[in-house]
């Protein structure tokens, strides 16, 4: 199962996600809860990172794959911290919409 946990902090703003594990809802490299999972994620790294002008902080498992960490640095712009709370609100819209269709492969959560 994909577990997927992000945190915000207590004006309401995500400052970090973490995914991690394996959907097995296909056979490898025909999963496509983990495709879409992997897509979404990525292209809100992409975005920070491009539409925003910052690098955020990564922790990534290349060998096996199956886990990512990203936080966002606290020193930015209010402009770029829009623009990273954008990107973040629909990363978990995204995920939220895959769960819904998925709940078997994929559980997503948000703490403070």
């Amino acid at each position: 199962m994909i577990k997927g946990t992000f945190k915000r902090n207590t004006s309401g703003r995500i400052v970090s996600y973490e995914i991690s594990g394996h959907a097995n809802a296909g056979e490898y490299g025909n999963d496509i809860v983990c495709a879409a999972v992997s897509a979404l994620a990525i292209s809100a790294v992409n975005g920070i990172e491009a539409l925003a002008g910052i690098q955020p902080i990564l922790d990534v498992n290349h060998e096996e794959g199956g886990y990512l960490y990203v936080e966002v640095p606290a020193d930015m712009t209010q402009e770029q911290m829009n623009i990273v709370q954008i990107l973040l609100e629909n990363l978990l819209l995204g995920l939220q919409a895959v769960q819904e269709e998925n709940s078997e492969y994929i559980q997503i959560n948000t703490q403070l």
